[in-house]
């Protein structure tokens, strides 16, 4: 039998209140498969799973679902109890699964969530037609440069359901989320690079045109296949997916002297001129193409790769990267935010006196941050890993100005 392995996160209401000693219980069916127990950090161990073998993954076929699925059952003191149905485990792929508890509700019994299938595996409606998406790439231009959000306001239905809810999801953590949804892990590092570029850029066309909200609408973007891009509420993560979109979440790609990002429209098969095939591009990715001939293939010569500027809603920006043995005024904002942060993650070792010099405490703090949220453990603060910082530097101070105001 092929084996996936499973990490789980548990917060309370926010990334910024991991939640210790919460239980979890891997369940196939009314079987209990596994039980962990959550760290300081909120986490499990990895957890190892029974799955299908890598091949059905790796080959265009309807016969057997390529990976397995389980249940979760998280309790924790004074929380609600949750479960989380359909946690999807590839062969020899590390998934990743966040679980969001909320505080006792005397009239709830507890909560549960369904993930649904992988776009490759379920039935979901088309695409647009060609006809609408040529619409579409002329849309007007409302931005004045292409900038990445810290946050994407996403509509969970079709433009028009009022009654949909709409979620405010961060950024990087919404490319992860559809990149999961759309295409598969254990397809070439190349071939997952390509279709999250594209991921990528059909977003930023959406951010960038304001396409929606010029319209009237109150969101960025939808979750539905025939206008968008699937977006999976508590969807399961994957680790290879994660690692590529952590390394290029402010690259896109646009064409010719056009301004705007690409409107990046892809299909499962293959399709005509203009869309990503993601099994084509799969097939491309075993022939050794890279990531940009894989996208030229698809959407013409005249695509390139750009880096747009990341919002200034983070409270740093990145200059150089950080390693032992630096000294700067760069180094010591690096040290008093980990120390700061380690106040909700408290495993993240603390550095005593920060004064600016990046030594070994310094560095083995940013490796365990690293450790924590699944980047390489580098133990230098690299582009990807100052971004992480800044980002959960700010959902901490957000939660300290909750509890006192």
């Amino acid at each position: 039998m092929a084996k996936g392995y499973l990490k789980v996160n548990v917060y309370s209401d926010t990334i910024a209140n991991p939640v210790k000693n919460a239980t979890v219980r891997v369940l196939k069916g009314t079987n209990e498969i596994a039980r962990a127990v959550t760290d300081e950090n909120g986490q499990t161990g990895e957890i190892t799973l029974d799955t299908v073998d890598k091949s059905y993954s790796e080959e265009e076929q309807y016969e057997v679902r390529p990976y397995e699925t389980y249940d979760l059952e998280v309790t924790a003191l004074g929380l609600t109890p949750t479960t989380i149905n359909g946690v999807q485990i590839f062969d020899g792929v590390t998934s990743i699964q966040d679980v969001y508890m909320t505080s006792i509700d005397e009239n709830q019994e507890g909560t549960t969530e369904d993930i649904s299938p992988n776009t490759l595996w379920g039935e979901y409606s088309p695409s647009i037609s060609a006809e609408d998406a040529s619409e579409q790439n002329i849309a007007p231009i409302v931005l004045k440069e292409v900038l990445v959000p810290q946050t994407i306001v996403v509509h969970d239905g079709v433009p028009s359901n009022n009654n949909a809810p709409n979620y405010t999801v961060p950024f990087i953590d919404y490319i992860k989320n559809v990149a999961s949804s759309e295409i598969y892990s254990t397809w070439p590092r190349e071939t997952i690079k390509a279709n999250v570029l594209a991921i990528i850029s059909f977003a930023l066309n959406r951010i960038y045109t304001e396409w929606y909200r010029s319209r009237g609408y109150n969101f960025t973007i939808t979750s539905t296949t025939s206008y968008d891009q699937k977006y999976t509420k508590n969807g399961t993560i994957f680790e290879p997916i994660s690692n590529i979109v952590d390394e290029i979440f402010n690259n896109y790609i646009r064409s010719g002297i056009r301004m705007e990002p690409l409107l990046a429209h892809y299909k499962s098969e293959t399709s005509e001129s203009g869309y990503l095939s993601q099994w084509g591009s799969k097939e491309l990715g075993d022939r050794g193409y890279d990531a940009l001939q894989i996208l030229r293939n698809y959407y013409g010569n005249a695509v390139n790769i750009y880096e747009a500027e990341v919002t200034e809603s983070y409270p740093y920006s990145f200059t150089s990267t950080l390693k032992q043995g630096d000294c700067s005024q760069d180094v010591y904002v690096l040290q008093n935010s980990l120390n700061y942060i380690r106040g909700s993650y408290p495993g993240i070792p603390k550095i005593e006196n920060p004064n600016g010099f990046f030594d070994s405490q310094t560095a083995n703090a940013v490796r365990t941050f690293q450790k924590v949220f699944s980047l390489s453990q580098t133990g230098e603060a690299n582009y990807q890993t100052w971004y992480k910082i800044s980002y959960i530097l700010t959902a901490v101070e957000e939660l300290t100005k909750s509890v006192y105001n």
